[in-house]
């Protein structure tokens, strides 16, 4: 028996150093990358254009495949190129999440840790008690239960950090309680976020950009291949070629997962697909089912206003990036990985609906989404469908096939349910 289990662990320890090896890490210091065929992975080209045509309409500025770490598809738009730099948005946030466990292997913290720790007393207008029951995994998970509805959402003054529930028990998208982890990382490391990111992520992957501070928040730039290169970082499971950068399986784990009960489409600041259900920014409603029901059931992604967005599938052994201007509608693009989703899957040659979830999505379809004045609901199985906001409120209940006017709604994220409630999909009103 001891025999059988040493031949099963040297298995599987060779394939692994076999898949490991199969992937391609871009050299460091020069602009040479590998690239991949469509033709020679069995792609179909002809599918291509019209995906780039949908992302120019969506005001795209770059748009990456990255394939096994090299190069499958790579377009710029307008004059933009492969130097020029671009904001993260939040998607900055899942670059700050692997910092924070980069910190806490190295053991400058714990995420179990309480915030006060390292921010000091008063760092919120909450009693002694209150503020020391946050701990450094609810300000990764959104869970700090600080307001989310005060007035700025990004401010960070003790002023504006007020009690609403207690930490762990309710999930909201609030930046505030994120930013300041770029106080805990350093105040623990002794080195700002930008050292740290640089001596520990940028040194070892080649990856270019830094945060800059924009208002209360720090926003990080870079070139459209840096966060490419961090995309094939992640995809290895925080290790670069044969270097470890962030070797903490079980945070990996975790950080690529559900982190809590509340919102399971949610990991350390992570937007996870796949799930039974989801919640959006925003918004206390639980939705039924995944936010990309095109896109496969292990994506997972960093996700940025006007839709600056890493997806990566595991499974399909990739990752896109696409960064640009957007609607200014929501926190993050809810809608837009799906469809970027929905198009690369022609081009891949799959179907659409990659499993059970995407099947049930396909018989509702909106028309255009996202939508200014009118909207068209096609729908298979349902002869009505029900408009909700994103705070969860019924706003009324149209016949399918049939163009309805929206000028009487504001801009923003709404939600279109099938008359049985069994599933819900986005929709975005554009001014």
């Amino acid at each position: 028996m001891l025999r059988i289990c040493l031949l099963v662990v040297l298995f599987n320890s060779f394939f692994n150093n076999l898949s490991a090896q199969s992937l391609y890490f871009p050299p460091i210091g020069n602009s040479t990358w590998d690239t991949l065929s469509p033709i020679d992975l069995g792609w179909c080209p002809d599918q291509i254009p019209p995906l780039y045509s949908y992302l120019d309409s969506q005001n795209t500025k770059a748009f990456l495949v990255v394939k096994d770490g090299k190069i499958v598809l790579e377009k710029y738009f307008g004059s933009f190129t492969k130097d020029s730099l671009w904001y993260w948005a939040s998607a900055g946030k899942s670059l700050t999440a692997t910092l924070v466990g980069i910190a806490q292997q190295e053991g400058h913290l714990n995420i179990s840790d309480t915030t006060s720790q390292y921010l000091g007393t008063g760092w919120t207008s909450l009693t002694p008690q209150e503020e020391d029951a946050i701990t450094i995994r609810h300000q990764l998970t959104m869970t700090s239960g600080l307001d989310d509805g005060v007035a700025d959402k990004d401010c960070t003054i003790d002023t504006c950090l007020k009690y609403l529930s207690p930490p762990g028990n309710r999930w909201a998208y609030h930046n505030a309680p994120y930013t300041l982890l770029d106080g805990v990382i350093q105040q623990s490391t002794g080195l700002s976020i930008n050292q740290f990111f640089q001596t520990r992520i940028a040194s070892v992957t080649g990856m270019t950009g830094a945060y800059y501070p924009v208002g209360y928040n720090n926003v990080f730039v870079s070139t459209p291949r840096s966060l490419a290169r961090f995309g094939i970082l992640i995809q290895n499971k925080g290790i670069w070629n044969q270097t470890g950068v962030l070797t903490d399986t079980n945070y990996f784990y975790q950080m690529t997962h559900s982190s809590q009960n509340l919102n399971l489409a949610y990991g350390y600041l992570w937007w996870l697909n796949g799930g039974p259900t989801f919640m959006v920014p925003g918004s206390q409603i639980t939705f039924a089912g995944s936010y990309a029901p095109d896109a496969p059931s292990d994506m997972f992604s960093a996700l940025g206003k006007n839709g600056q967005i890493l997806s990566i599938a595991p499974s399909k052994g990739l990752f896109f990036i696409r960064m640009g201007d957007g609607d200014g509608t929501g926190l993050v693009p809810i809608v837009l990985p799906n469809e970027i989703w929905k198009r690369l899957n022609l081009v891949m040659c799959q179907p659409s609906a990659l499993y059970p979830e995407a099947e049930e999505s396909n018989t509702l379809q909106i028309y255009p989404n996202p939508a200014q004045q009118t909207v068209l609901v096609q729908s298979k199985k349902e002869k009505q469908w029900v408009l909700f906001s994103a705070t969860g409120v019924k706003l009324g209940t149209y016949p399918a096939e049939i163009p309805v006017n929206l000028n009487s709604l504001s801009p923003g994220i709404y939600f279109i349910r099938t008359q049985l409630g069994e599933f819900s999909r986005p929709l975005i009103i554009q001014p």
